[in-house]
């Protein structure tokens, strides 16, 4: 086993080597639409790459999740080289390690300023767990806070009773569930198809990925339930960065910066824009009533208590430190 992982973390090595002496192209792939916060982040990464690389570097935005690729499965794309470059959210990672479902632990942050407070006290341990399998964290995109999109109002416990919900990580899938729901865990891409098939009541999602999937073809209600400011997660591979010539590595580097700035920078005005898009396309916006909010806060504390329990030290450590 570890002589084949040894060889599967070689095969970007070898991949990137063998286009050192030429001008590099990277493909970066999302499962999320081009109109979606990542979509959009990427797409300025890689216009912020290319103008800066000199000819030496291109990069191609490959957005939907293409060829059926989904987050829980793009960091193993990247590292089999079958992409450079890819965005993932990060909650789908948690298998890899417990710490990338730390943003989307329910209740914990209740703005975008304490979600980046959250994630610059996590960096440093996504980069670790990024370099062991291969890649380079890049940049994070903060998701608006996520809610309920449902086929009707549910703003009360009751309402909320075995209702079929989509959850986008395995926190999630366990609040839900202890709080009523039948949950279930689906990339958004899944959730697509199981919405079109009449599979599912509602999806957790936020008010931009439910935007620019348009959810409210379906679900056109959504309960403002601040669960969760979650991530999505940008990363290259290792080795494809490694061989670059300094110029085009050093524009990777910039625009990863210059995309990350831009992406915390727009998240408050993406807020009104989404409420906005959603009320234009008819959809009902209602606040969930006080039961509800207790039992959903009720069932997020136990869920974090858990998370700790699991995270070992690290996570406990993080969690600590943003709690001080």
């Amino acid at each position: 086993m570890r002589l084949l992982r040894r060889a599967t973390l070689m095969l970007p090595v070898l991949a990137a080597a063998a286009r050192a002496d030429s001008a590099a192209a990277w493909r970066m792939a999302t499962e999320y639409p081009a109109t979606s916060m990542p979509g959009e982040g990427i797409a300025r990464f890689a216009e912020g790459v290319t103008r800066r690389a000199g000819g030496q570097l291109q990069v191609t935005g490959l957005f939907d999740a293409p060829n059926g690729l989904r987050s829980a499965g793009m960091l193993d794309a990247v590292r089999a080289a079958r992409l450079q470059a890819g965005d993932a959210f990060a909650g789908a990672l948690g298998s890899l390690d417990p710490l990338f479902l730390l943003p989307s632990l329910p209740f914990l942050t209740a703005s975008h300023a304490e979600a980046r407070r959250l994630y610059d006290l996590a960096r440093p341990h996504y980069e670790a767990v990024m370099a062991r399998n291969g890649a380079v964290l890049l940049y994070a995109t903060p998701w608006p806070p996520s809610g309920l999109w449902t086929r009707r109002p549910v703003t009360t416990p009751e309402e909320l009773a075995g209702l079929r919900l989509r959850t986008y990580d395995a926190t999630g899938t366990e609040v839900l569930r202890a709080a009523g729901a039948a949950a279930v865990n689906l990339s958004f891409a899944d959730a697509m198809t199981r919405l079109d098939e009449g599979g599912l009541d509602a999806v957790l999602s936020s008010g931009d990925g439910g935007a620019g999937r348009q959810l409210w073809r379906w679900l056109p209600h959504f309960t403002v339930a601040d669960y969760a400011w979650p991530l999505s997660l940008a990363f290259c591979s290792a080795a494809e960065l490694a061989v670059l010539p300094p110029p085009a590595r050093q524009a990777v580097q910039e625009a990863a910066r210059e995309t990350e700035a831009r992406q915390w920078a727009a998240i408050a005005d993406r807020l009104a824009e989404n409420m906005q898009r959603m009320r234009a396309s008819g959809v009902t916006i209602h606040a969930p009533e006080p039961a509800l909010r207790a039992r959903l806060r009720a069932a997020g504390a136990a869920a974090v208590e858990a998370w700790a329990a699991r995270a070992g030290e690290r996570g406990r450590a993080v969690l600590a430190a943003y709690r001080a």
